[in-house]
């Protein structure tokens, strides 16, 4: 049982925030009919209808009958909800059933008007409430202006309905007034959530849209500034090879000048290319705090920075630069942040960089990497992160209590002399 907590648990708290929204909605919207059917449509009717074989009957059957509509409507919620957001075919038939049992169930309230089998101003209740699952369903499937449309031509046809059994005066006008009502309401209810939920979710693709280009505008960067060193050292170096060829078909001893000329070409080009790539790799601390909060504030998590990588050395900014990256990245996805505070001080020779959230999830305390860096089994974000550290001579923990997670990371401000071997072969395979 314990296991099973935790599992749920843990699937809510994978759940990114605009799915907990949906799934908060949905259900909010199974629960409103059953809310509506109690409060307006069985208990008001199961304890007004007068005695009789007749109204018995017909009341009973009638309470059947919005109890099935409750439950369709509750069947039909998630295809309606996703064709509303762009995700399925429109739901004709299950409209098409939602609107037969509606005309069954008003055509046993008219039987009961008819029969007067239920004492005055009661049935208005009931009449109320059976507009409700139909009006739901049809909310999320037309849009707003052939809502309206439908719900006049049945607010007609169940005046005409009631005073076709007898209704008059005013209690036809409550009638109309009732249906009218109960479709705004449910109007109210039910597009007025999902227009936002689908707003949300376009908000969200939006997010993922602008990420991709901005990875592809860093990948085109990074061709060009190649393309710009390259294209012209390995234009020489073709045409150097060329004329060092013929020269030796000839015999002329310029052609070891030539080919001297385009070793000390390409060893230049391996330098600008080194270059290239460090320039790339380097993450400036500055910009990464900025940008952290901005990302961090934008999703609705309040961060706090103080402190300032004005005068850090290079290495040292491009280290902890990496970590608060990777840092915001896992805070938007895992856990439930509400708040995060990041921490820069720098000491007589070090530097420590802080970065604490709050809404760990539950396991975290056991196993704190992978809430912090999304690095459970097989990842490699906290591994890679240390070696980074270790190259200026760093290091990095993290705790979990109270669900709060800090990530510290400490950066000596002289880094050794030495590389470290992933360094080293870093700068042999460039």
């Amino acid at each position: 049982m314990v296991g099973r907590i935790r599992a749920l648990q843990r699937g809510w708290h994978a759940r990114s925030k605009i799915e907990k929204v949906e799934f908060q909605s949905v259900v909010m919207w199974h629960a409103l009919p059953w809310v509506f059917y109690l409060s307006w449509g069985s208990l008001p009717l199961g304890l007004s209808l007068r005695p009789g074989p007749a109204p018995q009957i017909l009341g009973w059957t009638l309470i059947a009958v919005g109890a099935a509509q409750c439950v369709h409507a509750n069947r039909s919620l998630r295809h309606s909800l996703d064709h509303f957001l762009k995700r399925r075919e429109p739901p004709r038939r299950d409209l098409a059933v939602a609107t037969a049992l509606m005309g069954i169930a008003y055509a046993l309230a008219v039987a009961l008007e008819a029969l007067d089998g239920v004492e005055d101003g009661l049935l208005g209740l009931t009449v109320l409430y059976l507009v409700v699952p139909f009006c739901q369903s049809l909310s999320f499937a037309v849009p707003v202006r052939v809502y309206l449309g439908r719900v006049a031509v049945l607010d007609a046809v169940v005046v005409a309905a009631f005073a076709v059994a007898g209704s008059s005066g005013g209690r036809l006008t409550a009638v109309a007034g009732l249906i009218a009502f109960g479709a705004l309401l449910t109007l109210l209810s039910s597009r007025c959530g999902a227009w936002t939920l689908s707003v949300m979710w376009e908000a969200d693709h939006a997010r993922e849209v602008e990420a991709r280009l901005a990875v592809a505008e860093e990948r085109l960067r990074f061709g060009r500034d190649l393309h710009d060193v390259m294209g012209r050292n390995l234009a020489v170096i073709a045409l150097k090879s060329e004329l060092a060829v013929q020269l030796a078909r000839r015999g002329r001893p310029e052609a070891v000048d030539q080919m001297v000329e385009v070793q000390r070409i390409a060893r230049e080009s391996q330098r600008e290319v080194r270059e290239v790539v460090r320039g790339y790799r380097e993450a400036d601390l500055g910009v990464e705090l900025i940008g952290a909060q901005g990302v961090l504030e934008a999703a609705g998590i309040t961060c706090r920075v103080t402190g300032s990588a004005a005068g850090l050395p290079a290495p040292v900014q491009s280290a902890l630069g990496w970590v608060v990256r990777e840092a915001a990245t896992n805070v938007l996805r895992h856990g439930d942040a509400e708040r995060c505070d990041i921490a820069l001080t720098v000491t007589s020779g070090r530097t420590t960089l802080t970065v604490e959230n709050d809404g760990a999830p539950a396991d975290a305390a056991q196993d704190p990497a992978p809430a912090a860096t999304g690095t459970g089994t097989g990842g490699s974000g906290i591994a890679g992160l240390r070696e980074r550290l270790a190259e200026v001579g760093g290091t990095l923990d993290s705790s979990c209590a109270a669900g709060r997670f800090r990530l510290t990371a400490r950066v000596p401000l002289t880094p050794p002399e030495n590389g470290s071997p992933l360094k080293e072969q870093e700068e042999a395979l460039l």
